[in-house]
């Protein structure tokens, strides 16, 4: 099946380029310049990912991330981004956005970010008559996972510190539960990479460490002991002290 993406970028140049690529890859893409057309074309076709420019003209791309999230729109969006602060990327992921890439890019980098979306976002198909041990084995891993004072319910997508529930975007849910369900064990940075966003974006890339700082941001709120441990050269460990 033919995935739909839907694409804003206001810089002509990088949208046509941008745009041709992900139709020779396959996508069916509708491309246009700014956050307003943007949210009719997304209202109007319902795409299955999203890929925003974080600085256009009058509505940007923070903001149509924003209006999509109150509407309940959990459609996948990658930013795409000329900050490089990590402060200016966390707004990006706290207006909702699941993943980003910064300019200049490769363009291979967009298309293992977006295959990654889409795998996340795909719904996990039923089987029509399970065996009793794939029953259990579903049943097992769709069990509440524990670390400490956190509680993580996979199957719906939940997660308490506390008793207090946290909001989490997709991807941070996807990072936090692989780090629950090997807690107290150190996952390198390629073994997360390749988990996550289904590709190692190698020692250069800061996109983990982004992540990683804003989890721990809603995990570990001042006041609580810290669950989420760097171990440095190799990578992070969900465990309590």
């Amino acid at each position: 099946m033919t995935n739909t993406v839907l694409l804003a970028e206001d810089d002509r140049a990088i949208r046509h380029a941008l745009e041709r690529a992900l139709t020779l890859e396959g996508y069916r893409v509708t491309a246009v310049s700014d956050g307003v057309e943007a949210l009719a074309a997304i209202h109007r076709e319902h795409p299955d990912v999203i890929v925003l420019d974080v600085m256009m003209p009058g509505v940007d791309g923070i903001q149509v991330c924003r209006v999509l999230r109150a509407e309940g729109d959990r459609t996948p969006v990658l930013m795409l981004t000329a900050r490089v602060e990590t402060a200016d990327r966390i707004e990006g992921l706290d207006a909702g956005a699941d993943d980003y890439v910064a300019k200049p890019f490769e363009v291979d980098e967009v298309f293992a970010r977006l295959r990654a979306l889409l795998r996340r976002a795909a719904p996990i198909p039923e089987p029509a008559a399970p065996a009793t041990k794939d029953a259990a084995k579903d049943a097992a891993y769709d069990a509440t996972l524990d670390v400490a004072d956190l509680r993580l319910d996979p199957s719906a997508r939940r997660v308490w510190r506390g008793g207090t529930e946290l909001e989490l975007t997709r991807t941070e849910f996807d990072l936090l539960e692989l780090l629950a369900r090997n807690a107290g064990i150190v996952l390198d940075h390629a073994t997360i990479y390749s988990r996550i966003w289904g590709y190692d974006f190698g020692p250069g890339s800061k996109n983990l460490a982004v992540y990683i700082g804003y989890l721990r941001r809603k995990v570990d709120q001042a006041g609580r002991t810290p669950l989420i441990h760097t171990v440095r050269g190799i990578g992070y460990t969900l465990r309590e002290e």
